[in-house]
């Protein structure tokens, strides 16, 4: 039985706000059910994900992000779900941005990348971090032989093929981008669509500097090898 659209938040360490983000989405986007994927957390973020009505599948060790979205996609393919909505549970994804990611699902798309740098205003990362996106832009752009303005958004949309293929094939290093190329190579349907994004609601980023600098050239270089690898 087909049960619609799943939202997966991944949270690893988020118990000041994993509360509210579950509250909002439940309260902006009735009727779609919400499943958090907690990564190994050490503190308290699965029962509170859990106290404010969500379900929560945990990891037992944080296994990356790449494993805990093949995790959720495995959830919502076994309790029948035909769409999946994937964003942080940190808060900076903004609800009000969901039906965009659905309507394109809805028209035929597989892989619904949602981009900050297409045209709404909101919550501007570090210069570094923008200018490292849009080195990344275009390197996948041209692998993909399609426009890519936000090979790093974390804020995306899976088809029931794409969700089929990622719960049991997914990269190990850089999910974001090189699951873009990935599914460039399946041929499936890629669209992006414009979503406003916001600050953390707590704790900060683990992206200082120079790991920023250092994510840059080894994406690359994984997005090169990926693009040789068998499909």
């Amino acid at each position: 039985m087909e049960a619609g659209t799943l939202i997966i938040l991944l949270a690893y360490n988020e118990e000041a706000c994993i509360a509210d983000v579950v509250a909002e989405l439940r309260q902006e986007l009735p009727g779609i059910d919400v499943a958090v994927v907690d990564d190994g957390s050490r503190d308290e973020t699965a029962e509170r994900a859990r106290k404010a009505g969500a379900h929560v599948v945990r990891h037992p060790i944080n296994l990356g992000v790449a494993a805990a979205e093949a995790t959720g996609l495995l959830y919502a393919l076994r309790h029948g779900y035909s769409h999946v909505v994937r964003m942080d549970g940190d808060g900076q994804h903004d609800p009000h941005s969901v039906p965009a990611l659905l309507k394109a699902l809805e028209q035929g798309a597989e892989l619904v990348v949602g981009s900050r740098f297409a045209g709404v205003a909101s919550f501007r990362s570090t210069w570094l971090r923008r200018f490292g996106s849009k080195l990344i832009s275009g390197l996948l752009s041209s692998l993909c032989k399609q426009r890519i303005t936000d090979p790093t958004s974390g804020f995306r949309g899976f088809g029931p093929r794409a969700m089929r293929f990622f719960s049991t094939r997914f990269p190990h290093d850089y999910p974001e981008p090189e699951s873009v190329l990935m599914a460039s190579r399946q041929h499936f349907p890629i669209v992006e669509v414009p979503v406003k994004m916001r600050s953390r609601r707590a704790g900060e980023s683990s992206l200082t500097a120079w790991r920023s600098t250092f994510y840059m050239a080894k994406v690359s270089f994984a997005l090169f090898m990926e693009r040789f690898r068998a499909v």
